[in-house]
């Protein structure tokens, strides 16, 4: 029998009001953009029917995202149709509202008897959350969809590294990785009549907005939703997962899942990715290590923002690792590069320019480059400090799984973050060093080089301009 069951763990309320009544039950969805394996949207279908209810699924989508631009719209556009269409195969309306989250989830909420919320662990995503369950006047629940396991069940405090959760995850997770089903919708609920904006022009729709458009969308390369999510999982796990621990330092193989992006928006389940790994026909490595990034790795970016306040400044770094780069400051650079120039790509280093003209021009670099990526910065910066925020604009800017809590701990983890002292060298101090020797030994260089090369010109051919090309 299919399980349709939410895991307790999963849900939270966020008030103590009582509900007097309402036309529907509310889902906010605002994280998890998805109508597949989507604990709080079933959790909501599941209320709808107890309280013989109709259900409205509502998204409030706001100029202003911080630090989005036109490439990470289009993406979120395309998205949120796709699960448009799916919601509508299962007769749920879906309203998109022009606005601040929070605000509109407040102005869908006046009629609503019940709202449920997804989870989100950044800053603001919390205070929107916050926000709502302050201010609405009916019960509201919070359900917790985006990891394998919830955040409060894994740990109660910011884990050191990945060594320390990493043990909490695997007595926990056989619990969470479980399928869902769906709930059907037992009221009609396609005659409530809330206006949303008309999703199916994106292109139309994006142009409305008002939003940074210095950087290109890259709709030719990767296309958002869950239905191109699962394409893209089906074809690694059948074709790429069975050699994926050896190819992992082989940033020219291209055998990569391309999950994080979808992740990211909420248009995946990593539920749904990590049952795919474990049905997979690969040996049990494979699976372990593609695992250990998906879940362990992943989750201990969630656990960090939650529990680190100040997850996007330089004070979040170890104490030890804030003082080795002080001690090492006055350190003589021999390059030093500004924010321009590394945008452009325009540095001695012919590797690391690959990765950031891969990053600019197609919104994803391989994991092997950006751990490079990163340690360059540091060493081709004045100063520490300068080093990290320039990290954090880039990274934000350009990729499309940009601004996620693995951003915040990806940049954290060049400084130190999640890492332990290493031998003590110039600038780094005993933080980690990448040489591009280090590249050289584990794969073939020239052929990455090659392959950027190839994807930049796509690109272009594509019409992903910047000013100066």
């Amino acid at each position: 029998m299919a399980n349709t069951r939410i895991e307790a763990g999963r849900i939270q309320r966020l008030n103590t009001r009582e509900s007097s009544g309402g036309d529907y039950v509310l889902y906010w969805m605002q994280q998890s953009a998805r109508a597949e394996h989507n604990p709080a949207l079933e959790f909501a279908v599941q209320r709808a029917n107890e309280a013989k209810l109709p259900l409205l699924v509502g998204f409030g989508l706001m100029d202003d995202y911080p630090e989005a631009n036109a490439r990470h719209y289009r993406f979120l556009l395309e998205g949120l149709r796709d699960t448009a269409h799916a919601l509508a195969r299962r007769k749920i309306p879906f309203v998109v509202q022009r606005g601040s989250p929070e605000a509109v989830a407040l102005k869908l909420a006046r009629r609503a008897a019940l709202v449920v919320a997804d989870r989100g662990y950044l800053r603001h995503q919390k205070q929107w959350r916050r926000t709502l369950a302050d201010k609405a006047t009916c019960p509201v629940f919070q359900v917790e969809g985006d990891v394998v396991v919830p955040v409060d069940i894994a740990s109660n405090k910011a884990e050191w590294a990945a060594r320390t959760l990493r043990p909490k995850l695997h007595r926990a997770w056989d619990a969470y990785l479980v399928p869902l089903a769906p709930t059907p919708l037992r009221t009609d609920s396609m005659r409530l009549g809330v206006k949303g904006l008309d999703l199916e022009d994106v292109d139309a729709l994006l142009g409305k907005l008002k939003l940074e458009r210095g950087v290109p969308p890259v709709h030719h390369r990767f296309r958002g939703g869950t239905s191109e999510a699962l394409r893209l999982l089906r074809a690694f796990v059948t074709e790429h997962l069975p050699e994926y621990e050896e190819s992992r330092p082989h940033p020219e193989s291209g055998h990569v899942s391309h999950m994080s992006k979808y992740l990211h928006f909420g248009q995946v389940s990593p539920v749904v990715v990590a049952l795919a790994a474990r049905a997979a026909k690969a040996a049990d490595p494979q699976r372990e290590s593609f695992l250990e990034e998906l879940i362990v790795r992943r989750e201990l970016a969630q656990n960090f923002c939650e529990f680190t306040p100040h997850y996007d400044t330089y004070d979040c770094l170890p104490k030890w690792a804030r003082e080795t780069l002080h001690q090492h400051r006055g350190d003589e650079r021999q390059h030093q590069y500004g924010l321009a120039q590394l945008e452009r790509a325009r540095t001695h280093d012919p590797y690391w320019n690959a990765a950031m003209r891969e990053m600019r021009y197609t919104g994803y670099m391989h994991n092997a480059m950006r751990m490079y990526w990163g340690k360059k910065v540091l060493e081709w910066s004045s100063t520490p400090e300068h080093a990290y925020r320039t990290l954090l604009t880039l990274n934000n800017t350009y990729f499309l799984d940009g601004r996620d809590a693995n951003s915040y701990t990806n940049v954290g983890w060049v400084f130190g973050l999640h890492d332990r002292p290493w031998g003590r060298r110039e600038i780094f101090g005993t933080v980690r060093y990448m040489s591009a020797g280090g590249l050289e030994r584990k794969a073939d260089m020239d052929a990455y080089v090659r392959e950027v090369d190839a994807r930049v010109a796509e690109a272009k051919a594509a019409g992903v301009r910047f000013d100066g090309d």
